[in-house]
């Protein structure tokens, strides 16, 4: 996948989400504040994470997990199925935790190899998320009390959709433009 093609991906659901946000603030909010205990956004990113997450550890190549490689998939599944059956509170907020880190990796993938330094906004929002999804992945709450912050005043909110809004057109310009080079 192309820097320009993953960086239209991320950045244009973000953006949507934002003027979503911006333009129907309370039921934004309603969704906002539910999110983290949703079952069903839940089950959908637990999912998505686990499937992800074993087949980046099946096709790893690394010789020293080879011979452990059908146990580690059946106990990666297990933990991974058995989180989402046994762990319903904030199943949500993990499944987007496990999916940031799922995502990061994938951009930090994505954009080592490309030549030129406007790849760094990409490497940076990356690590961001890495540091956000451990952080959300331990502590859960963490991630509805931020919610729940925000939600609770209509600048804060507002001013947050902004900043998302914002980053989110930088990255597209960044696709349209200097991601689209040949190296990009």
């Amino acid at each position: 996948m192309s820097l320009s093609l993953l960086s239209i991906l991320l950045a244009t659901p973000i953006a949507l989400l934002a003027l979503y946000g911006l333009i129907r603030s309370e039921e934004f909010k309603g969704h906002l504040t539910a999110f983290p205990r949703s079952n069903s956004w839940g089950y959908l990113l637990m999912g998505i994470s686990t499937v992800w997450f074993l087949y980046l550890v099946k096709i790893e190549d690394i010789s020293d997990f080879e011979s452990y490689k059908r146990f580690m998939m059946f106990g990666f599944a297990g933990i991974g199925i058995g989180t989402t059956f046994f762990v319903r509170d904030l199943l949500a907020a993990r499944g987007a935790a496990v999916l940031m880190l799922l995502v990061a990796k994938l951009m930090v993938d994505t954009a080592r190899w490309i030549d030129t330094d406007a790849r760094l906004a990409i490497v940076v929002w990356a690590y961001i998320m890495v540091i956000a999804g451990m952080w959300f992945t331990i502590s859960p709450w963490r991630l509805r009390d931020l919610l729940f912050w925000l939600a609770k005043s209509d600048r804060r909110l507002k001013g947050a959709l902004c900043l998302l809004l914002t980053w989110s057109g930088f990255i597209l310009v960044l696709a349209f433009s200097l991601y689209r080079t040949p190296s990009a």
